[in-house]
Parts: structure tokens; sequence; C-alpha cells
């Protein structure tokens, strides 16, 4: 983890060089600003309304939509379209966008949701939920899923001989051909770069794993299918998946990087890292959800896991904090602001709430990230701004 808000290589394969990707204007009847929800009570402060006018102008010729939280209003603002032709349909708060790690928080609200379940406990060891026939590194008996979920684990942000096989596709699709077989066998090429649970160290190599571990814990086969019987579903999110194809009556965002298509990205060996797209509305409903889980109409287990995914599990320098997967802030006021950002090679992604001030943001973004990505940094921004 860093101390910025978000990485610039959020799926954690290096950021190619060049221009801030910057996507052909839209027309001016194109780019109007839709507003879905009680948008007054929240931008009824300049502060406010600058901030998000900030945001959307923060991913130029990008679609992008907002949704915000604030005193118990919601409000969602769309603008774009869902490609750069033309006639493509406007971008609304129920297009899915590719949210790359943003889809952490879901496999950290699912472990959490398991260990309430009694399926299995936050400490358990990893070797305990893989196959027989899976090799470990040395010292990898050590690891847990609470290392996992909390970069904790030692694992490096990548498994061994992804990169290598990723060349031929590395602007393009770099996860498509590495499978869960891949994975599983990476662990025995595997070298820790510290003991588990002494420190903190990205991995998207961990999440992946973890993934893996919660499948077989509950004797399942698919990410996607696990997730939305035991959080998707239950929470009322119906916009959320790993297909690349949107179900018929929904919009999805093309993503871009450097005014060029990107095809939809593949993740089929590391899909609780990395693989959901998601649309601001449901985004919106998670984070409102974890600032109170008193007002979700959800089972027991799962309101226990809104809880556990808040609570803070380490302390770092520089006022930083981790729950499960969530980065924590402690800003000047004594409060806690909560944040994740995604990426992928074409959609940028960000999610934040703070819990005493019962304020939440999401932003989604058809464009990639680059070095110094100014959306992800004023989204922080814009979360901040909705403070009372």
């Amino acid at each position: 983890m860093t101390p910025t808000p978000a990485h610039p290589g959020a799926d954690g394969l290096p950021v190619p060089a060049g221009p801030t990707p910057r996507l052909p204007h839209l027309a001016e009847d194109d780019a109007q600003r839709r507003h879905h929800g009680e948008a007054g009570p929240i931008l009824d402060s300049a502060g406010v309304r600058q901030a998000v006018t900030s945001l959307l102008s923060a991913a130029p010729g990008a679609s992008t939509v907002v949704g915000l939280h604030r005193a118990g209003h919601r409000a969602l603002i769309a603008r774009g379209r869902t490609t750069t032709h033309h006639d493509a349909a406007p971008s609304t708060p129920a297009t899915r966008f590719e949210i790359g790690s943003l889809t952490k928080p879901f496999t950290a609200l699912l472990l959490a949701e398991q260990a309430a379940s009694g399926v299995l406990e936050l400490n358990d060891p990893l070797c305990r939920h893989l196959p027989a026939h899976v090799l470990l590194p040395p010292g990898g008996h050590a690891i847990t899923l609470t290392h996992l979920a909390t970069h904790t684990s030692g694992l490096p942000r990548l498994p061994p001989g992804l990169l290598r096989q990723a060349l031929p596709a590395l602007f393009t699709n770099p996860y498509a051909g590495f499978t869960t077989d891949h994975v599983l066998r990476a662990l025995a090429r595997t070298r820790l770069h510290a003991p588990p649970g002494t420190r903190v160290r990205y991995s998207n190599f961990g999440v992946g794993l973890l993934g893996h571990a919660l499948l077989d814990a509950a004797g399942a086969t698919d990410y996607a299918a696990l997730l939305h019987d035991r959080v998707l579903a239950p929470l009322g999110l119906h916009d959320i998946d790993c297909e690349p194809t949107p179900p018929a009556g929904t919009t999805q965002a093309t993503g871009y990087w450097h005014r060029r298509p990107r095809p939809p990205f593949h993740v089929p060996g590391l899909p609780a890292a990395g693989a959901l797209r998601a649309s601001a509305r449901d985004l919106l409903t998670l984070t409102e959800a974890l600032l109170d889980p008193r007002t979700t109409s959800v089972p027991p287990t799962l309101r226990t896991a809104l809880r556990e995914v808040r609570r803070p599990r380490l302390r770092l320098r520089d006022n930083r904090g981790m729950a499960l997967v969530w980065n924590i802030r402690t800003r000047p006021d004594g409060t806690s602001l909560y944040h994740h950002a995604g990426a992928t090679r074409g959609c940028t992604a960000f999610a934040g709430f703070n819990l005493q001030h019962g304020t939440a943001l999401v932003a989604l973004a058809n464009t990639a990230p680059a070095l110094g990505n100014a959306f992800i940094q004023a989204a922080y921004t814009a979360l901040i701004a909705l403070q009372p």
C-alpha cells in the first residue's frame, strides 16, 4: 500500500510511458451532466460543487459517472456516452464499468461473510483451503486468510511467470492467458518478500489466492456465482458480475487507452483480485451499507460481515491503516476515511467513505490510469469535500 489514495499501475502491471490518455471530445449535447437522485441537499455547498466539477473534468473526454452520499441523501451524476461513437448510448448510473482492483473489497466482504457463517475462520491458514497437491513456498504455511486480505502475506504483487506470459498482450489483456492452474503452480516458485504478518506489500497474487481459498472452503467452483449468492443478491446489487458482456437491457462502457478502445478485460486465474464489472449505482449502495449496516435488509451473517470489514487491522505510518482490504486514512479531524481504487487497461474506479461523517463517494471513468492519475486524486479530494 502506498500513502497516496491510489497507485497508477492498479492492475499490478507496468504503466506504459506516454501522455495521459485523452479521448476525443464528446459533442456538446453528449457531455451534459445528468443528475439522478436528491442532488440538491448534497450539491448545495460551493466546495462540494467545485470538487465534483473538478472530478468530472479529471478524465478529459471520458465517460464519467459519480455517486455521492451525504446526510442521508444520495446523488448520481452521469456524463458522456458508453463509447466515443456519436450514436452510442448515454452513460447512466446503471452503466457498468470494469473496476479492476475495486473487486478486492467485495472479496473481503465474501471472506467476512463466510467467517460469520462458520464456513471458515479469518485466521485459518491458507494451506487449509487449497488443494492438497498445491506446493507452498518456504514459510508459506504461516500465511493466513487475514494476511491475504491485509496484504501482509509476504507474497509478491504478481505470480511468478505472469509478466513473461503477459508480454504479447501487455497493453490489451495481460492476465487473459493466466489460468487458475498457472496461479496455483506459481506458488511453488514464489519467494516470500517478508515473513507473513510482518510487512504490508500490495499483492494481486495474494487476494487472488484468497478467492480460490474461499471457493475451496465453500465447496464451490465459481467465484462470481459464490459472490452473487452470498453478497451481491442479498444486498440487491444487480449490475455487478464478472461477465465481459452485459446482461440484456443494461449498458457497459468500453474502456479506452490513449484514444484506442480496449478489449474486455479477462482475469481467469485471479478473478477475486480484479474481474468485476459494476455500476456507480451499485457501488454507492455498497458504500451506504458499509456506512450503516443496520439500514440493510440482509441476513445477519452479511450484516456482521459489513461491520467486520470496516474493523481496523493494522496501524501504519503517516496516519494510515488497513481494514480487510480497505485502506484507512485518519483525517486531521480524527475521523477515518476508507478508500480503495481499481483500474484495468481501459477503465478507472474509486470508492470511499467516512464513517463518522456519514459520507461516501464512488467514481467510474472509461479511461485507463496513467502516472499522476488525476481522476483518483480528484475523487479522493471530492470525498473529503463532502464532510459537513
